[in-house]
């Protein structure tokens, strides 16, 4: 007999990986939600980014309606250096991000937390060992379209 509980509990996140122009650096952001991300959530990882990142902020999103609702509209208006681009419809290939969550996929695909609280511990532990890497970081970026901000 296979003992199975289904539950619905769920963590969001939202992420991405800045690279410097100058130093060609890395740098992973994640934020981790307990439920679904809405625009407020979108606004205040903006905002995270805009004070960790100085000079303007190119910022390549998938359509998601998330990232284009009135309250990241409202602070696209007000703030001069960031730039949202969204990605083509239809191409997570493109999507640096995509291999950040490819391989935290792989490397958390065997464990089994039995709460909520245990799987934000373990993923927050993998994603600050994948933030450390700049070869794994360099990784997602050369797996996508877009290796020339490596180049």
């Amino acid at each position: 007999m296979i003992h199975h509980r289904y539950r619905h509990d769920r963590i969001s996140a939202i992420s991405g990986i800045a690279v410097s122009p100058k130093r060609w650096h890395c740098t992973l952001s994640c934020h981790l939600y307990e439920d679904n991300i809405q625009g407020e959530e979108v606004v205040v990882f903006l905002r995270h980014l805009l004070r960790q990142i100085p000079g303007h902020l190119m910022v390549l999103l998938d359509n998601g309606t998330t990232h284009r609702n009135e309250s990241v509209e409202e602070l696209l208006a007000r703030t001069s250096r960031l730039h949202l681009e969204p990605f083509p419809p239809y191409a997570p290939e493109l999507n640096p991000d995509e291999g950040v969550w490819n391989h935290l996929k792989h490397t958390l695909a065997n464990g089994r937390p039995d709460t909520q609280a245990e799987l934000l511990d373990v993923l927050s532990e993998e994603i600050c060992h994948l933030a450390a890497s700049q070869p794994l970081l360099r990784g997602c970026i050369q797996q996508s379209g877009l290796p020339l901000f490596l180049s």
